[in-house]
C-alpha cells in the first residue's frame, strides 16, 4: 500500500512519467509539468528520492534502477487509459 500512497500524491506519477524519457533539470521538469508549483515539485522530488525512485545527477533528476523498474510496471496503464478514455467519449 505504501507505493500506492506515494504514487497517489499530487504529481508523483507525472514526475515519474516525465523522467522516464531521461534526466531533466528542476526547471525542465517544472516546464513539462505545466501547472505544478515549485513547492510541490520540490516536495515530490524529495518524496521520490527518499523512496529511491528518483536520484540527482550532473544532468538533473532521473529515475533510479528502481524507478525504471516501476515505470516499466506502470507503462501498460497508459495503453489501458487510452482505451478507457475512448470508451468514455
Amino acid at each position: 500500500m505504501a507505493i500506492f500512497d506515494l504514487l497517489g500524491r499530487r504529481w508523483a506519477m507525472g514526475i515519474v512519467w516525465q523522467l522516464a524519457a531521461g534526466p531533466l533539470t528542476f526547471s525542465e521538469l517544472q516546464q513539462r509539468c505545466a501547472s505544478i508549483s515549485p513547492t510541490i515539485l520540490s516536495t515530490r522530488i524529495k518524496d521520490l528520492s527518499e523512496a529511491k525512485i528518483v536520484g540527482k545527477t550532473l544532468d538533473g533528476y532521473q529515475l533510479t534502477a528502481l524507478g525504471n523498474e516501476l515505470y516499466s510496471i506502470l507503462e501498460p496503464f497508459k495503453d489501458w487509459a487510452i482505451l478507457w478514455s475512448k470508451e468514455l467519449e
